[in-house]
């Protein structure tokens, strides 16, 4: 049986993460380079053939962030089932139905609540800082005032982990034959690097990972155990049999 994996997609470029401004709970289009690239990682990485293998899907989770939806939808991964953002289905829906994966929308995966930070720049927020004659601001350590603390982070995200191990993974490894077994993730950089960071047990001070503007991350096992999470750094090519 194939080990289980899960992957993390940041969403696509909008104008304030390209101008380094921190986005939480406000909805910031992607850009129309965005929207590109983001069309282009589909192409190169999604296909029974490629890394993200929509036959094997277990589901598929999503922020409630429109720019994240719009990413998730310019993947065209073919979901069978109607985007949940969406009335109907509409004409760029039409690709061949690749996978029957259910959609959800969950809030454990939205991004880290910023606060009084909401909008502002890592330089904006240094300058600020030294005013209130405060220490440098490490998210991973401090947190955001007025918005979510390390420990409100990672509360959600050990919760959601839990879940996805629990309903889908454990069945792999207790002998299940099926071959759906992966579990796609799209949401945001902050939230996908704790995610990460979580995946493996090891505390958010601790993060030293990067996750660019509609990139993609893979999580999975190592020893085809649930208890030994890992990375996946690099993976093979896949070969459609």
């Amino acid at each position: 049986m194939p080990t289980p994996r899960c992957f993390i997609i940041r969403h696509g470029e909008t104008e304030w993460s390209l101008n380094g401004r921190h986005t939480g709970s406000s909805d910031i289009p992607l850009t129309a380079n965005g929207e590109k690239r983001v069309k282009a990682t589909g192409k190169a990485l999604v296909g029974n053939d490629r890394l993200i293998a929509p036959k094997r899907l277990a589901h598929v989770y999503v922020s409630p962030r429109k720019r994240a939806q719009r990413t998730l939808e310019l993947l065209q991964i073919g979901c069978k089932e109607r985007l949940p953002w969406k009335e109907t289905r509409s004409p760029e829906d039409e690709e061949p139905i690749r996978t029957d994966a259910p959609i959800d929308i969950t809030e454990a995966i939205r991004e880290w609540d910023y606060g009084e930070y909401e909008g502002l720049t890592s330089a904006e927020i240094k300058v600020l800082r030294e005013k209130n004659g405060q220490e440098p601001w490490d998210i991973w350590r401090d947190g955001c005032p007025g918005g979510e603390s390390p420990e409100d982070v990672c509360r959600r995200l050990d919760a959601f982990i839990a879940g996805i191990r629990e309903t889908h993974h454990k069945k792999s490894f207790a002998g299940s034959d099926s071959t759906k077994v992966d579990v796609l993730v799209v949401a945001h950089g902050h939230i996908l690097r704790a995610f990460a960071m979580r995946w493996v047990g090891k505390p958010l001070t601790e993060t030293a990972l990067i996750l660019e503007a509609g990139g993609v991350g893979t999580l999975s096992y190592e020893h085809h155990s649930v208890n030994e999470p890992a990375v996946v750094l690099g993976g093979g090519f896949v070969v459609e049999d």
